[in-house]
């Protein structure tokens, strides 16, 4: 079983330590580097109990406003029967490490690391640490956006192992992604999907897009460049990209460069408040 989270968070530095780091916010984009997720910025959250919740991203007006993500670890018997207060939401769940359980319309899904799930918008779930071990994993919310004479999209529970990976063009395959969402199925929304990189491969042009972008690092280290600026990023790190931000990357070694990655999809882009 794979272990995208044999890195330490939480605690605190020690006085002697520097107070720098890459972390950064601007106009376009935020890194938010592992070395800040420390207990004085977690986020202690209504009916969970045994976690500890780091939110990277919310919806910020002027900035990324499509989705939330969070950073949890859930201690053995953690967990919450009531987890998404607003029935609107959509999630979207990656395992990093550990076990977990969750629980839908009375059918148990065991997850591993690796393992994803979807949730739709208005199902109920529960979830649980049912193992003697502690449960990392990646939860991103989104307000679904729907479509006329579109059906809503159904649940998904699946594993990395279990899905082909779509290859970029090239030979030998130098990158590709792990798409846990079909992204043919107009029914979602959302994508999330993990990309990965061979040493030195590159997104060989600067993309500019109107997705908005979470991308959590699972191994390896790269270099991105966005809007302007090369950022060096690594396992555990966090980069929080707002629409037509232009972004690249390459992979740094000496190992695979891999990374989940949100973006919002499928629909036309919303004027003003209001139900959509």
């Amino acid at each position: 079983m794979k272990n995208y989270a044999n890195i330490t968070v939480g605690g605190l530095p020690a006085q002697t330590e520097p107070l720098s780091s890459k972390a950064v916010f601007t106009s376009a984009y935020a890194v938010i580097p592992r070395s800040v997720l420390t207990d004085i910025v977690t986020s202690a959250l209504p009916h969970w109990t045994g976690t500890t919740a780091w939110i990277l991203a919310r919806p910020l007006s002027g900035f990324a406003e499509t989705f939330a993500q969070y950073l949890f670890e859930l201690q053995p018997g953690g967990g919450s029967d009531a987890p998404e207060p607003d029935p609107r939401i959509e999630a979207a769940i990656f395992v990093l490490a550990g076990e977990m359980q969750i629980e839908t319309d009375a059918t148990r899904h065991d997850l591993v690391s690796g393992g994803f799930a979807f949730l739709p918008a208005g199902q109920g779930w529960k979830i649980r640490n049912i193992s003697a071990e502690t449960c990392r994993f990646l939860w991103i919310r989104k307000r679904y956006q729907s479509a006329e004479g579109i059906d809503p999209p159904p649940a998904i529970f699946t594993h990395e192992d279990e899905i082909e990976d779509s290859l970029m063009p090239g030979e030998p395959p130098l990158w590709g992604s792990t798409r846990f969402i079909d992204t043919t199925d107009l029914r979602y929304d959302m994508h999330v999907n993990a990309v990965w990189f061979e040493p030195g491969a590159c997104i060989p042009f600067l993309e500019t897009h109107v997705m908005e972008h979470g991308l959590y690092m699972l191994e390896g280290k790269g270099v991105y460049r966005l809007n302007g600026d090369w950022v060096e990023v690594e396992q555990g790190d966090f980069l929080w990209l707002r629409a037509f931000c232009p972004q690249a990357c390459y992979g740094g070694g000496p190992g695979r460069f891999k990374y989940l990655l949100y973006k919002d999809v499928n629909r036309h882009p919303v004027f003003g408040p209001g139900p959509v």
